[in-house]
C-alpha cells in the first residue's frame, strides 16, 4: 500500500516540478538545498530567492515581444513594477536589473523613488506612473518629482480634485493618465470600484479639466480590475469597456497614446496550478489592435503593473513542527514555531493558498493534520491546501523533527504583517535570508535582518 508522503505527491502532481525536487530525499527549491538552509540559519525563517524576480520579469517581456510579433503590433511595451507588492531594498534593486518602470501608490513611495534616482537605479527617463488617491503629501512629492526633471513621472488621476491639487503644487507642464472606475464583478458586495473616475464621466473630465490646459498632457487611460488577468467573459468584457473609452479620448486628444492594463497576473499556489500566460498576452494584444483598426486609431503604447507576479514566487518561510496536539478523534493539531498571523497575514486574513511542501522526511508514511500557528488566537491556523480543505504531511514524531515549508509568498506579507513593528501576541519577526547566485552560477546566502529581539517591541511599547 502506497503510504508514504512522496507516494502521495506523486499519485497527485506532477513532480519534480520546475521549481522543486528531492535530493537526497530533502527538498530543493530552484536547486537551493533547503535543509542546509535551515541547519545554516535555523527556523522559524524567511528567505527571498532573489533571482526569480528577474527571471519573471522578463518571462513577461518575452511574452509580450512574442505577441507583439505575432501580432505585428507597432507600438512600445512597458513594464512597471507595483512597489506596493515588497517596498525592499534588496527587491527594487533587482527588479530595476531588467530595464522596468516603477509604479507608485503612496507619498512614502516617491521618497523611496528619490533614492533611487540618487543611487543611480533609476533615471529622469524612467517612468514613475502614480496611482492611488492622491492628498497632501503625496501631492507634494508628486510635484517635487515633477520638478527635479522626472519627465515621465505620469500622476493616473484617480478622484476629480486631484488634477487642481497638482497644477497649484507645480508651475511646470507635465503628463497625467486617468484611471477608470471598473465594474467588479456580481459577486462583490458592491458595483463599481472605489479607484478612478467612471466610465460615463470621463470624458467630461477631460473637456472641464484637460482640453485647453497647457500646463497638462494627457498620456495613458490607466484600467485595471480587482480580481486580476483572468481569461473569463467578464475580465474581457471590461477589457472592452475600456478599449470604447480609449478610443473615444483618443479621437479628442491627439496626445493619448498609452495604454495601462495594469497587474493582476496570477501566481502558483499549488503544485496542480497551470495558467496560459502566453495565450492570455496574445489575446490581449489582439482584442487591442483589433478594436483600434476597426475604429481607425493607432494602437496604444502597453504599460503593465505586476506586483505579486514580480516578486511573489521569489519568497519562501521556513517552521519546524514543535509538537502535535490530539483535541478529538478526527483533528491532529501540527503546532510551527511562529505564528501565521505574523509570518503569513494572508492566509488567516483572506484565505490565501500557498504552495506547502515539508523538506524532509518525504519517505515516511504521511497523515492529515491541521496547521496551528504560536498565538492564542483561533484565527491563527492554516487548513486551506488544494487538497479540499486538508493538509497532509508525513506522520508526527517527537524523535524525528519535521520541518515544512510554504512557498511563493513573496508579496505583500512583509507589509501587512508590520514588519519590524509590533507583533500579534509578541510573536516575533523571523530571521530573513537572501539568497543570490554569483557569476558562477553558485548559490549565495547572507542575512538581511535578524529575528526581532524584545528590545526592539519593548522599545515601541514604551518600555
Amino acid at each position: 500500500m502506497n503510504t508514504k508522503y512522496i507516494d502521495l505527491i506523486d499519485q497527485t502532481y506532477h513532480f519534480p516540478s520546475e521549481e522543486f525536487d528531492l535530493v537526497d530525499r530533502q527538498l530543493q527549491f530552484h536547486g537551493i538545498d533547503l535543509m542546509s538552509l535551515v541547519q545554516e540559519y535555523g527556523s522559524p525563517l524567511k528567505f527571498t530567492y532573489l533571482p526569480k524576480i528577474s527571471e519573471n520579469i522578463n518571462r513577461a517581456k518575452g511574452w509580450f515581444e512574442t505577441a507583439f510579433a505575432k501580432a505585428d503590433y507597432q507600438a512600445t511595451y512597458r513594464y512597471c513594477y507595483c512597489t506596493k507588492s515588497s517596498h525592499f531594498k534588496h527587491v527594487l534593486d533587482e527588479a530595476l536589473k531588467n530595464d522596468i518602470h516603477i509604479e507608485t501608490s503612496s507619498a512614502f513611495d516617491i521618497n523611496i523613488v528619490k533614492s533611487l534616482k540618487a543611487s543611480g537605479k533609476i533615471t529622469k527617463d524612467t517612468y514613475v506612473v502614480c496611482n492611488g488617491f492622491k492628498r497632501d503629501l503625496y501631492i507634494e512629492n508628486i510635484a517635487d518629482l515633477i520638478n527635479s526633471g522626472q519627465h515621465n513621472c505620469i500622476p493616473v488621476i484617480d478622484n476629480l480634485e486631484e488634477l487642481p491639487l497638482l497644477q497649484q503644487a507645480t508651475e511646470k507642464k507635465f503628463k497625467v493618465g486617468i484611471r477608470i472606475a471598473s465594474e467588479e464583478e456580481p459577486k462583490f458586495e458592491f458595483y463599481t470600484s472605489r479607484l478612478g473616475i467612471g466610465y460615463k464621466n470621463i470624458q467630461a473630465f477631460y473637456k472641464n479639466q484637460i482640453e485647453g490646459n497647457d500646463q497638462v498632457e494627457l498620456k495613458m487611460l490607466h484600467f485595471f480590475i480587482n480580481t486580476g488577468i483572468r481569461d473569463t467573459a467578464y475580465y474581457w468584457n471590461e477589457l472592452h469597456k475600456c478599449l470604447k473609452v480609449y478610443i473615444q479620448l483618443k479621437k479628442m486628444c491627439p496626445s493619448l497614446d498609452s495604454l495601462n492594463i495594469g497587474g493582476g497576473f496570477p501566481i502558483k499556489n499549488s503544485l496542480a496550478y497551470e495558467f496560459d500566460y502566453q495565450y492570455m498576452v496574445e489575446e490581449i494584444v489582439s482584442q487591442i489592435k483589433l478594436v483600434c483598426e476597426d475604429s481607425g486609431v493607432e494602437v496604444p503604447h502597453l504599460f503593465t503593473e505586476f506586483g505579486s507576479f514580480t516578486v511573489g514566487e521569489s519568497g519562501g518561510a521556513i517552521y519546524k513542527i514543535l509538537h502535535q496536539k490530539q483535541q478529538n478523534d478526527r483533528e491532529k493539531w501540527s503546532m510551527i514555531n511562529s505564528s501565521f498571523i505574523t509570518t503569513l497575514p494572508d492566509s488567516w486574513a483572506i484565505s490565501k493558498r500557498f504552495i506547502l511542501l515539508p523538506l524532509n522526511r518525504w519517505h515516511d508514511e504521511y497523515e492529515r493534520v491541521l496547521l496551528g500557528g504560536l498565538t492564542c488566537d483561533s484565527d491563527d491556523y492554516y487548513n486551506s491546501e488544494q487538497n479540499v480543505n486538508a493538509i497532509y504531511l508525513p506522520k508526527y514524531h517527537k524523535d524525528k523533527p519535521l520541518y515544512i515549508g510554504f512557498f511563493n509568498t513573496g508579496a505583500y506579507q512583509e507589509s501587512i504583517g508590520g514588519y519590524g513593528g509590533l507583533q500579534h501576541c509578541l510573536i516575533p519577526n523571523p530571521k530573513h535570508v537572501l539568497i543570490e547566485r554569483d557569476e558562477n552560477g553558485e548559490i549565495q546566502t547572507r542575512i538581511f535582518r535578524e529575528q526581532q529581539t524584545s528590545e526592539q517591541m519593548l522599545n515601541i511599547l514604551g518600555y
